[in-house]
């Protein structure tokens, strides 16, 4: 009985969990329903906890997200031995720290969703790599204005006025390393072998 009370419990934790995650990342109704294919009146009532949330709901909601179902539904953690690191808004983009010594480089996973008005080019010191993941970003750098896909990396010093989100009406995720003390990112690889005999 105590099983089936939690159960309960956690699905009637789903729907506000769905209505928190939409409005954290700033995304109306009808947008979700373009963007899954379920109806704005469905959404609506998975959110109110009118209707019963399944798996049919709610993966297109994950991933129209791009966030875990687990963290949709709130499932517990069992025998996962990886860290967790708890997402932070800052600025409307959704920023995953993956890193914990302060002052020394920092990494971040970060989603950015799209963001109405002119960009806001900005300083300050270090040195910043960016890895494009999903999405198209657009990046400004002074007098430089570049569109990176997926796969597609850019590394810069901060102390250039600079600005970076979606290219698009669609959100961006990006990996970003920043070195506070102005470190550069060095890729090294292996040096090639010579054929000669």
């Amino acid at each position: 009985m105590r099983h089936s009370a939690a159960i309960a419990a956690a699905l009637a934790e789903v729907g506000p969990r769905l209505k928190r995650v939409r409005t954290q990342r700033d995304i109306t109704l009808t947008e979700l329903a373009a963007a899954t294919g379920i109806s704005k009146s469905t959404l609506s009532r998975l959110e109110s906890g009118q209707r019963k949330p399944s798996l049919e709901l709610l993966l297109p909601i994950a991933q129209a997200h791009r966030i875990p179902l687990e963290e949709l539904i709130g499932a517990p953690e069992v025998g996962d031995p990886r860290v967790r690191f708890t997402p932070r808004q800052r600025n409307g983009r959704i920023v995953v720290p993956l890193t914990r010594n302060p002052g020394g480089l920092q990494a971040w996973k970060t989603i950015i969703p799209p963001e109405p008005g002119e960009p806001e080019l900005r300083t300050h010191e270090g040195y910043e790599w960016l890895y494009v993941l999903a999405g198209r970003v657009r990046l400004i750098l002074a007098d430089h204005d570049l569109t990176l896909g997926p796969g597609e990396v850019a590394e810069f010093d901060t102390r250039l006025p600079h600005w970076f989100g979606p290219a698009d009406d669609q959100p961006v995720e990006i990996l970003s390393l920043l070195g506070r003390q102005g470190e550069r990112i060095h890729v090294r690889a292996a040096p090639r072998r010579a054929d000669r005999p």
